[in-house]
């Protein structure tokens, strides 16, 4: 075994390749056909072992029901995650497990789950690394799109592990794209952006390039935007003009593999005739289909990716970042002329070719691969993390611990105490999103830390979150009066997010980002409001006999004040400060005469 090689794998939606550096310059390493593209499709024929990769491919129209492709989209995600539409389209029965995992069902007596396909996978590009060098291999790093979420990034280290790796680190796709990019101009300084969109996911992100230092500045994606959406829009079309009403599993897995040969065939020509042949019994069909058909398929699809990059510009934009200067294309799905029409008109950049679709990444993770079993020296990496991650307070508040596009590996704490008096817990309840109320947010898990029953604020417990280089959150939370740590790791057991809805809480954090916020300022003047009135109370029973009585009518009036602004079913937070800010300074008085109480002693 060669302990000290570690290779690169990019683990694909529609290909796999694995690379390695060798003599200091990055390749992507080929099986015995000379085949640098592993398809990532996995069969099981009624007898015999399971086949992967092209074997697997060429079943997929014979078997379609027993050949599984584009597992990437569903790995780490639970089965109630599942829209209908991702349930009903899906070319292999689907069915949910007893923890709510997504099982693929090959027959009855055969279920797996997308780890263990996605190993399947890993193992064939283990064997084909081995082969070519000609050495035994356990160590690897492995690329996810960069808005894969913690329990999506534990499940692929999972299948690497279940087939044989040690896991020494989980990339994320466009900064592989930005290191195969860069490794010729360590010399250069650069603002630039990588625009992946492969088989299934999409991703942007701006990087900036300094002298070797390679720092991710921000990123946005949709793990469920890809080239398969591309090949279900032509397919559809394809139904529609054919007149074939309800498909069968073997014509719709005819009218995509048909669907995608247009799709690469129209990237260089102008009009291709697709052919159907014994498509439905002894029926047979040909359509034409022009690049203007293509594009207009196609352009409500490419149009999802708009505002997602345009996100990831605006937040560079926040953080001091200039213009950028150049935007990288890598995944399969570039080669669309279309699209780079659509990118230049919408950035004003002219899309930069110069890296491999299909290879850039896995080169990518290859050079990281090199630089941590140092074959490449030079080079430092920073990446980031894609989304706020923090705790419920008091109130249902989200209070942001790590927020998004912080640099990872990264860790953060800070201390919290008891909101009531005789709390005998605190439930860290660990949240990701960016809304301000933390029902807003997904609850990624929950740790309860128990401590000694006292007064309100004698408790402290510090909660600490930590991100590794992988992406994967670990939440330590410390009584500080025992030493006593509870630990929880966010892995596949953790409640999952919706990628979908990852986009559209981003959206409307934005979109309600005033009503958010005036939530937020009224739950914090509401908490003040429950402190207030009550102290009040107290104090004018202690004192309210030595008030003068105008002080005594002003204190009645501000307390009168707080409560019918606290009764208000519009929550003017402003208005609620305001009343806050009024018994604050009528009570001033009677805050001075407790003080005199105190110090001579004397009772009410």
């Amino acid at each position: 075994m060669n302990e000290e090689l570690i290779i690169g794998i990019d683990l694909g939606t529609t290909n796999s390749l694995v690379g390695v550096v060798d003599s200091g310059f990055p390749l992507i390493l080929a099986d015995r056909d000379g085949d640098r593209l592993t398809p990532s499709c996995v069969s099981w024929p009624e007898e015999g072992p399971p086949l992967v990769g092209k074997e697997a491919f060429r079943s997929r129209m014979v078997a379609p029901e027993r050949t599984v492709s584009s597992i990437k989209r569903f790995i780490g995600r639970p089965f109630s995650d599942l829209s209908p539409e991702e349930r009903n389209d899906s070319a292999f029965p689907l069915v949910v497990g007893a923890r709510d995992e997504i099982l693929v069902e090959i027959d009855p007596d055969t279920l797996v789950t997308p780890v263990e396909i996605s190993a399947l996978l890993l193992a064939r590009l283990k064997s084909v690394a081995e082969e070519a060098l000609e050495t035994p291999l356990a160590r690897a790093v492995v690329t996810v799109p960069a808005y894969f979420n913690n329990s999506q990034r534990e499940a692929t280290k999972q299948a690497a592990v279940l087939a044989g790796f040690t896991v020494e680190r989980i990339l994320n796709e466009p900064t592989a794209a930005a290191l195969a990019y860069g490794l010729d101009k360590l010399d250069e300084s650069a603002t630039v952006a990588v625009y992946d969109l492969g088989g299934g996911t999409f991703d942007l992100s701006v990087l900036q390039m300094r002298d070797g230092f390679f720092e991710v500045i921000s990123t946005a994606g949709d793990t469920r935007l890809g080239g398969d959406d591309f090949d279900r829009a032509i397919a559809g079309h394809f139904a529609t003009a054919l007149a074939l009403g309800t498909l069968g599993p073997g014509e719709e897995a005819t009218l995509l593999a048909r669907a995608r040969e247009v799709k690469e065939a129209l990237s260089t020509e102008e009009k291709v005739t697709a052919r159907f042949p014994f498509l439905r019994g002894n029926e047979s069909f040909e359509l034409e289909v022009t690049r203007a058909d293509l594009e207009r398929w196609l352009a409500p699809v490419i149009e999802r990716t708009r505002p997602i990059a345009r996100r990831a510009f605006a937040e560079a934009a926040r953080k001091g970042v200039g213009e950028v200067e150049r935007l990288i294309l890598v995944g399969g799905s570039t080669r669309i002329p279309f699209l780079r029409e659509k990118l230049r008109e919408w950035f004003g950049l002219d899309p930069d070719l110069s890296q491999h679709p299909d290879e850039s990444i896995a080169l990518g993770a290859a050079i990281q691969a090199g630089m941590l079993c140092g074959r490449v020296r030079e080079i430092i990496l920073v990446d980031v993390t894609p989304l706020s991650l923090g705790i419920e307070t008091f109130g249902g508040l989200m209070n942001v611990i790590l927020p998004r596009n912080s640099t990872i590996p990264v860790k953060a704490g800070e201390l919290f105490t008891n909101a009531v008096d005789r709390q005998q817990s605190m439930a860290i309840r660990v949240l990701q999103g960016e809304r301000e109320l933390a029902k807003d947010n997904w609850l990624l898990g929950e740790v309860t830390v128990p401590f000694s029953p006292g007064p309100k604020g004698s408790a402290r417990v510090g909660v600490q979150f930590a991100i590794d280089r992988d992406g994967i959150l670990e939440v330590l939370a410390r009584d500080t009066a025992t030493g006593e740590d509870h630990v929880l790791e966010i892995r596949n057991a953790a409640v999952d997010v919706d990628d979908e809805t990852v986009e559209r809480m981003i959206g409307e954090s934005i979109d309600h980002a005033f009503e958010d916020m005036n939530e937020r300022i009224w739950t914090e003047a509401k908490l003040k409001s429950e402190e207030l009135l009550p102290a009040v109370d107290e104090a004018l029973a202690q004192a309210g006999h030595l008030v003068p009585t105008e002080d005594r009518a002003g204190i009645d009036e501000a307390v009168a004040g707080v409560r019918s602004a606290l009764a208000s079913e519009s929550h003017d937070a402003a208005a609620l400060k305001a009343a806050n800010a009024a018994l604050d300074e009528a009570t001033q008085t009677l805050a001075a005469l407790l003080v005199e109480i105190a110090f001579s002693g004397e009772g009410s």
